[in-house]
């Protein structure tokens, strides 16, 4: 059984047991659980569900592992010849959870 969740502006696919990392969700603690409604279609045996635009009465359970930040990229951007240089740095907020549950 998998699911396909949408969060963030992003699809995943999920099946219980997955561990995701996820953009940063406010006031989440560990070990707390969240579900989310935004199951946009779920696979169970041979039966397929898909919704309009989401699949009526889903939901997938999940539990906090924790937050961090990701590992740091840089961005770096040189003009040649024109002594033109910028240099910035960006990490990647998350919410890495664990899926325990899909409700279809």
């Amino acid at each position: 059984m998998y699911a396909v969740i949408k969060h963030g502006g992003k699809q995943y696919k999920v099946h219980e047991g997955d561990i995701l990392e996820l953009d940063r969700i406010e006031g989440a603690e560990p070990k707390q659980l969240i579900e989310i409604d935004d199951v946009i279609l779920v696979k169970n045996d041979n039966e397929i569900k898909i919704g309009t635009p989401v699949v009526e009465g889903a939901k997938v359970v999940l539990e906090v592992i924790n937050n961090a930040r990701g590992k740091k990229v840089i961005i770096f951007k040189k003009r040649r010849r024109k002594d033109s240089k910028k240099k910035r740095g960006f990490r990647r907020d998350f919410t890495r959870v664990v899926v325990k549950e899909i409700k279809a």
